[in-house]
């Protein structure tokens, strides 16, 4: 019954998809964010019952990325905003003719239907249908049950009667309205309808649907891990490296803020300094033998590149070690974590260099925090996720640009043979 129902919304998506093009799809998602702001009441109704709901069920963190407030409303209003006035996809790449007068164009097609599971985080329909919409290609939504009653408000008040306004059909965002977990799975079975699906979400639980995903032949964008690094280089000024602590710290519950700390032999006189600014922010320092041995911290009894965010009994942690020089800490940063992002603090110009040459993951930071590492910031719209896989294709923070398929198409005159 649930891939029926899954089935049923992919079929509906895959109906609109003759509905959408770059002319009404920007005055769409416009309408979208003055219904957001307008209808900010019901969205924030239902928000509240599904906060309510969860509140014995969730952590903290948790609850934080499902609570919706007047502010982080108007914030994802300016993102759908911000996204209707980027400029459309461009679809030729190239044209040129053959030496037997063939006429070969490569062009950016979209993929059709896309899939999107997400947990408690309700702005990430908004984030993720806008960014699926403006790449001309349809959305079938799946959200767990905690945030499931604001998904509902978001895609019947605001997403689809804004696309009506246009002319757009409004299966083009579906939703499987279950919270049950086979929901999720069902969406990565199809893959006739939905051949590629997005997947954000805690590490274990999405990992068990990419593997899913696999076994029926659909493609994942996902977006499991995170957990920002920092190198302090033997170079490092303490100012900018309690600075940067501090500012990676804004939030825990994240994938992008500081997770593991990387102090340089030569930088250990600082390495107490770091551990007051993480004290500073309430987060708890714990480290490596090696650490231990230059400032007092209790020891580390997870891998070392463990992911604090996604832990709620210790979410306020940051791990610490001590590397002996940057050869060595990029080489951590690549093996040891999931290689969202990291960051480092040197005066070194040189040391810089080294470091960013050789560290492979999405996206490496000089004097700034890895909570940068984000689609809106870097790109200057919302991602879909951010796709850390070791493999060609979109990486780093997904959007609109990403989501298409390559065509060639040729045009003879009836005389070219092989």
């Amino acid at each position: 019954m649930m891939r029926e129902l899954v089935e049923r919304e992919a079929v509906a998506a895959a109906a609109a998809l003759p509905s959408l093009n770059d002319a009404v799809v920007g005055p769409a998602l416009r309408r979208a964010a003055q219904l957001l702001e307008e209808r900010l009441g019901e969205v924030l109704a239902a928000n509240e019952r599904d906060v309510d709901a969860a509140g014995g069920t969730l952590d903290e963190g948790a609850l934080d990325r499902l609570r919706l407030d007047e502010q982080r409303v108007a914030t994802l209003a300016r993102q759908l905003e911000t996204t209707a006035a980027l400029e459309s996809l461009e679809r030729e790449i190239s044209s040129r003719t053959l030496a037997n007068g063939l006429k070969v164009r490569e062009l950016r097609i979209p993929v059709g239907t896309i899939g999107a599971n997400f947990e408690a985080r309700p702005g990430v329909a908004l984030d993720i249908a806008a960014q699926v919409l403006k790449s001309l290609n349809t959305i079938v939504l799946r959200t767990g049950g905690a945030a499931l009653a604001t998904v509902e408000t978001l895609v019947d008040h605001v997403l689809r009667p804004a696309l009506a306004a246009e002319g757009i059909d409004g299966g083009a965002v579906g939703l499987v309205r279950s919270a049950d977990r086979a929901g999720a799975e069902a969406l990565v079975s199809v893959p006739r309808w939905i051949p590629l699906v997005i997947l954000r979400g805690s590490g274990a639980s999405t990992a068990a649907l990419a593997r899913l995903a696999a076994d029926n032949g659909v493609r994942t964008l996902a977006h499991a891990e995170g957990g920002g690094v920092l190198y302090v280089h033997g170079s490092a000024r303490a100012d900018r490296v309690t600075a940067i602590v501090d500012s990676s710290l804004d939030r825990l519950g994240v994938c992008n803020r500081l997770n593991l700390a990387l102090v340089d032999r030569e930088a250990a006189g600082l390495a107490a300094e770091l551990v007051a600014a993480c004290e500073g922010r309430g987060v708890d320092v714990v480290g490596t033998a090696r650490a231990a041995a230059v400032v007092s911290v209790p020891p580390l009894a997870e891998p070392i590149g463990y992911e604090w965010a996604g832990d709620p009994e210790r979410v306020a942690t940051v791990t610490l070690d001590l590397v002996d020089d940057l050869v060595e800490a990029a080489q951590i940063a690549n093996t040891e974590t999931s290689a969202l992002a990291a960051g480092i603090v040197a005066e070194d110009v040189n040391a810089v260099e080294s470091f960013f040459s050789l560290y492979r993951g999405t996206a490496a930071f000089w004097h700034a925090s890895t909570r940068f590492a984000d689609g809106f910031e870097l790109t200057g719209t919302p991602e879909t996720g951010i796709n850390v896989e070791w493999a060609p294709g979109p990486r780093g923070p997904v959007t609109y640009r990403d989501l298409w398929l390559r065509q060639y198409r040729v045009v003879g005159d009836g005389t070219q043979h092989r």
